[in-house]
């Protein structure tokens, strides 16, 4: 796919739904008595791995004009897999399911495409162990295929290293079959969709700072979701809004939970037009419609409690980096090393193919903007963030950028060019 500079972007868009808040919609809505219909899902080809994973554990799932009705089995109905689950290209599934399957009566394997497996599951492996949960790694290398076999769990008080809502995520469903109370405390707080949408299924869970605390559920019940669109996915025409000229961008109903909105402070703080428009609240998660103009960038440093809060963004907050006055710091992210590709070494290495002055760290990149950027041949590494990143990139930068195996973008946007296209 190849994309050029354009000299205006204009109009009124919806973006796709939140991949993860779909993901657990789908998930949860399989564990509760009763039928849970979910509008807005996102149809991407990670949320599809999860739907394939419950219905072969004997859940009905279907569409019916758009919207997707989990008929769940309750949270002791689910069935033995009569094959090995494949999670596909999708993190979320691998390690939120793990928690799940720990408890559950029967043996299955996971699985998932060559990324997945070799993504680090340990992360998940050692919490779900100390609960009691029999888990190991077929290769034994620590990541997939994962091979689980059902046991009774007990609850614990779990420290992570990271923050991590997957991590957390995973451990606080198991906390739901486990006997006694599970606690989770990480460093900084993660995203919170896994705790409102437990609570709003009938499920015991707190926080208090950032431990997030998991009682043991007799039943969860289904229910009505509507799931906001995905600020990752909105991201991506923030960043082209600021930067290419003459713009104007109304992106409606994105999800602004407070644990997930990062990206919005950051280019505030560099100096980005980002007006909030409307806001409602639905299920606990509010959501915007946000108005972008084209603006002056300057630089910025990006560290700390933020970085949880915006690391699926930091990719395409580099590339608008590139385009501001200034210096740009991005530190204490080296979560970005374990995503769908190394996220630094690609934005890096992809950044200076096309010009732009950066350099990589142990956690992080600095960036000197106000060079130039002229098109490339990108290598997305099959990353759906990187690939979308510098399709942005093109779009302000001199020449022909060109991002082969553009198809990885489906995981997450698959409308992806036609919504650009609406706007040019």
């Amino acid at each position: 796919m190849n994309f050029s500079k354009i000299s205006s972007l204009k109009g009124t868009l919806a973006v796709p739904g939140d991949k993860s808040i779909s993901h657990r919609s789908v998930m949860f809505g399989s564990l509760a008595k009763g039928t849970t219909e979910i509008t807005h899902f996102l149809k991407g080809a990670d949320c599809l791995s999860t739907i394939s994973c419950f219905r072969s554990m004997g859940v009905q799932i279907e569409e019916q004009d758009g919207t997707i009705f989990v008929r769940g089995n309750g949270l002791h109905g689910l069935k033995r897999p009569e094959q090995v689950l494949d999670c596909g290209n999708s993190g979320t599934t691998t390690r939120l399911i793990s928690g799940i399957l720990a408890a559950q009566p029967f043996d299955v394997t996971l699985t998932g495409d060559e990324s997945i497996q070799k993504r680090p599951m340990k992360r998940i492996m050692d919490p779900l162990s100390l609960m009691g949960a029999k888990i190991e790694s077929v290769r034994g290398n620590g990541c997939a295929p994962l091979r689980i076999s059902g046991a009774p769990l007990r609850g614990i008080h779990y420290s992570t290293p990271v923050a991590s809502a997957q991590v957390k995520s995973a451990i606080l469903l198991a906390g739901l079959y486990a006997g006694g109370e599970t606690r989770v405390t990480e460093p900084a707080l993660s995203r919170n969709h896994t705790e409102l949408m437990l609570s709003a299924f009938g499920a015991d869970v707190s926080t208090e700072g950032t431990t997030a605390v998991i009682r043991p559920a007799e039943e969860l019940f289904g229910q009505r979701i509507q799931v906001p669109g995905d600020i990752s996915s909105a991201a991506f025409f923030l960043a082209a809004g600021l930067l290419v000229p003459d713009s104007e961008i109304l992106l409606q109903n994105v999800g602004v939970n407070p644990t997930r909105d990062g990206v919005l402070r950051v280019f505030r703080q560099m100096g980005g037009d980002i007006e909030t428009v409307k806001t409602v609240c639905g299920g606990g998660e509010p959501a915007a419609d946000l108005l972008v103009r084209t603006s002056r960038l300057h630089g910025t440093v990006i560290g700390g409690d933020i970085i949880p809060t915006l690391i699926d963004e930091l990719p395409v907050i580099a590339a608008a980096a590139c385009f501001a006055e200034g210096e740009t710091v991005i530190r204490d992210a080296a979560e970005l090393k374990v995503k769908e590709s190394n996220r630094i070494e690609a934005m890096v290495t992809n950044l200076t193919a096309m010009g732009a002055d950066v350099r990589e760290t142990e956690d992080g990149m600095v960036i000197r903007g106000g060079r130039p950027l002229h098109g490339a041949l990108i290598h997305s590494h099959n990353d759906h963030r990187i690939a979308m990143t510098f399709a942005v990139a093109g779009l302000a930068a001199e020449g022909e950028t060109q991002i082969p195996a553009w198809d990885c973008v489906d995981i997450s946007y698959p409308t992806f060019l036609e919504d650009l296209k609406a706007l040019v």
